[in-house]
């Protein structure tokens, strides 16, 4: 039969690469795959079946599969809580990373056993926990400290540190026993139990009488309280320093701190002590002692803006009256003659108070 391309076109229509281009692709992948026996062979081998090239019983297929390594599984995971292998080891000198915590807990410091102090100033004594050490700036701060809330007496009642005071633990332990055995006393003397304490200043970092340059004071060395007032559960407050508070009863006060604290600083020191009291724990040569606090009188009465009453002994004024009369008719004397000299009055020399 014969035909040409023109007949052809005519029979088949077609145009661009439908007739061109995929003809000739579809031939080439054709060969491809009749003329290269391993691409089959391969990809059979991946999904399981046998390659084309064994169904028709290719010798030369059957020799390459069988040069061809069989695959290697690979080796499952290592459990998390496997023991270390050799190449898990460290090096030498490395450390485990429990070793390391283990050593650096050892390589801290110890916290220092507690004081004498400490283990004798109990929660039955006061409520005062320790605070950590404070190393300030020019010598502030000190060891062994605590933080005095409240003072325990003896009928387990609580007397409020307001507000709460860091010292040193000696100085809260003698505070706490200068509550228990001389202010109790005190308090039940006038009906009452004492409490608050008024805390006016603890521990500060300061010179001393905040001036600027002077040597470091107590407070500094978490060493001293400054106190104002001891309230009492009835609602009195004893101002050690206001001076309508009976003068009998901040004697008493003076003597019990003056016996305890080896320095009391109060009204009459130095001017810088008029509204509190100053105690400290200060160490001196031979236990030298500093007790300066003036327990003032109560401030006298203000005159009255009228003048007193007239006194029933007095003479009526009429009669007063004619006395002044008579002294202005008596005559003057003649000359020559001299009048009595008077004696004059003598002046009563006016006793200053002192307070």
């Amino acid at each position: 039969m014969n035909s040409s391309v023109e007949k052809a076109s005519r029979k088949w229509p077609c145009s661009g690469s439908a007739c061109g281009e995929w003809p000739m692709v579809v031939v080439a992948a054709a060969l491809l795959t009749f003329c290269s026996p391993a691409a089959p062979a391969e990809a059979a081998r991946k999904s399981g079946q046998a390659p084309w090239s064994d169904l028709f019983g290719d010798s030369r297929s059957k020799a390459r599969r069988a040069a061809l390594p069989a695959p290697v599984p690979l080796p499952k995971p290592r459990p998390a809580d496997a023991p270390p292998t050799g190449s898990d080891k460290p090096a030498a000198g490395e450390q485990t990373p429990a070793e390391a915590d283990k050593a650096a807990e050892q390589a801290a410091p110890a916290p220092p056993p507690p004081t004498a102090c400490r283990l004798a100033l109990t929660e039955e004594i006061a409520i005062a926990p320790s605070i950590p050490d404070i190393h300030g700036v020019g010598g502030c701060g000190g060891e062994d400290l605590v933080r005095l809330e409240a003072v325990v007496l003896r009928d387990k009642r609580l007397v409020s540190v307001k507000p709460a005071a860091i010292l040193r633990c000696a100085m809260a332990s003698a505070i706490a026993d200068w509550i228990r055995a001389d202010m109790a006393p005190l308090a039940a003397s006038l009906g009452s139990v004492v409490s608050d304490l008024d805390n006016f200043d603890s521990f500060e970092c300061r010179g001393r009488n905040r001036v600027v340059g002077a040597r470091l004071s107590e407070h500094g060395r978490a060493n001293a309280l400054d106190v104002r007032a001891l309230k009492l559960a009835n609602g009195q407050s004893i101002s050690l320093t206001d001076r309508t508070v009976p003068r009998e009863l901040r004697e008493r006060v003076l003597y019990s701190v003056c016996a305890r604290f080896s320095t009391v600083l109060g009204p009459g020191s130095d001017g810088y002590h008029e509204d509190h009291i100053h105690l400290d724990l200060m160490e001196r040569r031979n236990n030298y002692k500093i007790c300066q606090w003036n327990v003032w009188d109560p401030l006298p009465q203000i005159a009255p803006l009228l003048p007193a009453e007239r006194p029933e002994e007095a003479p009526p004024r009429e009669v007063a009256a004619k006395s002044d009369a008579a002294k202005s008719d008596t005559p003057e004397p003649a000359a020559g003659e001299t009048r009595p000299p008077t004696k004059p009055p003598t002046k009563k020399r006016r006793q200053s108070q002192r307070f």
